[in-house]
């Protein structure tokens, strides 16, 4: 087991920075009625998923 846990880090980091443009995204488009908001939305639910991916690789260590 390694003690680096350095890319873990990141992985989460971008689990909860599109979790956080998805969010703000979701809450633009309802207030503003416009549909340019979901393009935020959409990058914010691919960044979310990039950080699972990488923090489910990291932890099942890539192999299945």
């Amino acid at each position: 087991m390694s003690t680096n846990t350095s890319p873990r880090r990141w992985a989460l980091l971008l689990v909860m920075a599109g979790v956080l443009a998805a969010m703000t995204g979701t809450t633009a488009a309802f207030v503003t009625h416009e549909h340019a908001w979901r393009l935020l939305v959409a990058a914010g639910c691919f960044v979310h998923f990039i950080g699972l991916v990488l923090y489910s690789r990291r932890r099942t260590g890539g192999a299945r």
